[in-house]
């Protein structure tokens, strides 16, 4: 228990040696550092789960997740440890808030970013019924997308089909009846349509022309309609039209379990309205508490230092920093003083070089004078 109280006591950003000294303040600084260590451990899941779906299908998306998932853990861990230490007791509470405050915004923005991913772990059985609705959905518009365009490109031809095959119906329903007819006329059956005559006569023969007339005709119907209709299938492919089906349970189950981290976010906000585009709102405030609780969770360690009164620790802490910064300043007017003091020694040995110096060349001059 030793060892995890100093470890918590090191992720609150506490002073462990300071902190020693004052018993009563142990608990306080264990229960913020519990907060900041399991705020990061819900950022690295949450890191880690969203990198996942970003790399899904990879074989080292694993991989890439668990070393993601470990650096931004424990990014947010170091942001909330600094955010809490360097939250200053000494001040009243309006200049403590006022300090708290860009604080308060970022850890806002960090319950944001690392609720989202968990959100979408949680519901991710309605998320996936909800992707294969609307990827069943995608594909009935592409399907009658298809189609209409089809039909627009190719309006005069299946124009052309359409007479065609309403001639062909008319035409086997004129051969049936004109070889009834021809069967009457033979066998003598009188009618307003047959002359009563059996046998093979002169109307027989007639009518046995007028049908072999619908028959070829028939015939030749039937071919263009045969060559009209192997010409619309290869534009149908040509379109996709035939090759573009409704997915099957098997493909819509594959499809929502490579869904990307965009349509798997699209998909949670989805689940807030019904099908008829009202708001659902039990899916509505559960989606949205959650969001909140890990919000809240990540402005939790702030809150406590904020809430909590000032301590024998804080007051430590403050004495300890103005001792500091005394000695500091004190360290730098002497690190002043000695500079100063070498500079004019420095100043005054180069004053009497430049003196040598100047003597040495008068010297100079005047000997070379005497010896002109």
């Amino acid at each position: 228990m030793k060892k995890v109280t100093r470890f918590f006591w090191f992720c609150s950003g506490a002073h462990i040696d300071t902190l020693k000294k004052y018993p009563i303040e142990h608990n306080k600084y264990v229960g913020i550092g519990a907060t900041i260590f399991f705020t990061a451990l819900f950022a690295a899941l949450s890191g880690g789960y969203a990198m996942y779906f970003v790399f899904a299908g990879n074989e080292f998306a694993t991989v890439f997740a668990i070393l993601f998932g470990l650096l931004w853990g424990t990014a947010i861990f170091n942001m909330d440890r600094y955010i809490v230490s360097s939250i200053n007791k000494e001040g009243s509470t309006n200049q403590q808030i006022l300090q708290a405050s860009p604080r308060i915004l970022l850890a806002i923005m960090i319950g944001v970013v690392i609720s989202r991913p968990l959100e979408l772990k949680i519901f991710d059985k309605e998320i996936r019924q909800r992707l294969k609705t609307a990827y069943l959905k995608g594909q009935h518009t592409k399907i009658d997308s298809l189609q209409k365009t089809y039909q627009q490109k190719y309006a005069q031809e299946l124009g052309k089909n359409n007479d065609l095959k309403k001639e062909k119906d008319s035409l086997e329903r004129d051969i049936n009846r004109s070889r009834y007819e021809l069967n009457q006329e033979v066998f003598g059956d009188k009618t307003n349509q047959t002359s009563g005559i059996s046998g093979y006569g002169t109307y027989a023969k007639q009518k046995a022309q007028v049908l072999q007339e619908k028959e070829d005709r028939l015939k030749t119907v039937t071919e263009n309609l045969g060559q009209m209709d192997d010409y619309l299938s290869r534009r149908k492919d040509y379109e996709g039209v035939n090759s573009t089906r409704l997915f099957s349970d098997k493909q819509l189950d594959s499809l929502s379990n490579v869904a990307g981290f965009a349509d798997r976010n699209w998909a949670l906000g989805q689940l807030s309205y019904n099908v008829d585009g009202t708001r659902d709102l039990d899916t509505y405030l559960a989606i949205s508490f959650i969001g909140y609780l890990f919000i809240l969770f990540e402005c939790l360690p702030v809150f406590v230092k904020l809430m909590s009164p000032k301590g024998p620790y804080d007051t430590a802490i403050a004495k300890i920093a103005e001792a500091n910064i005394h000695f500091a300043e004190k360290d730098k007017d002497r690190d002043i003083a000695v500079t100063d003091s070498t500079y004019d020694h420095n100043l005054d040995a180069d004053v009497e070089r430049r003196k040598r110096i100047i003597t040495a060349q008068s010297d100079y001059d005047y000997g070379r004078h005497s010896f002109d």
